[in-house]
């Protein structure tokens, strides 16, 4: 079981993050090797665009719009929140001076991991009851005694549902921390 559970929710997890970290590096390596660098200074307006576009689902999810379909839209909350996290990531390369920048970096990949480990939690946890309740079935168990039975672990998945709480101040944290670095670097540019 534990073999399993490893090779179904942590190595994907971890080929998923790693799989940003690596595809910046190589992104930001060809952009230095073809003399290219100056491209990323300015990844971080489209990264932030598609960062920010992502939020569709959840404003559907919120019913603040009411377009598109849920799956769909979580498909491409995440696939948005990944290219816009590597394009943040280049455009942050190892050229940052400042702690500002430095704060928002670290808040926005806290915010992605938080994000992948939601995601993985949930979708393991549903798995897991689902298998357990037909396991339950199965052995001749009525509706009433599957529900006792899995009480303490449907409690659980309604905790793990609220992941979203701890999800959500460190998207809040990333966005404050985010928009005042933008900020600062309108104030700061050099307009001549």
């Amino acid at each position: 079981m534990q073999r399993s559970l490893i090779r179904k929710e942590v190595i994907p997890f971890l080929l998923m993050f790693g799989s940003l970290i690596l595809a910046t590096l190589i992104t930001d390596a060809l952009l230095h090797q073809f003399e290219l660098a100056w491209i990323g200074r300015w990844l971080g307006i489209p990264g932030t665009l598609l960062i920010l576009s992502s939020f569709l689902y959840s404003l559907r999810k919120r019913k603040k719009i009411s377009f598109g379909k849920p799956k769909t839209l979580l498909t491409l909350h995440e696939t948005l929140t990944w290219i816009g996290a590597l394009f943040i990531l280049v455009h942050a390369g190892i050229h940052i001076y400042a702690i500002l920048p430095w704060l928002a970096l670290i808040a926005m990949l806290i915010n992605v991991i938080s994000g992948m480990t939601g995601k993985f939690l949930r979708d393991r946890s549903r798995s897991f009851l689902a298998e357990k309740k037909e396991l339950y079935l199965q052995q001749g168990l009525s509706e009433v005694e599957v529900e006792k039975h899995l009480f303490w672990d449907a409690t659980t998945y309604d905790l793990m549902k609220q992941w979203r709480t701890i999800h959500l101040p460190i998207t809040l944290a990333f966005g404050v921390l985010g928009l005042t670095h933008i900020l600062s670097i309108l104030l700061f540019w050099q307009w001549k």
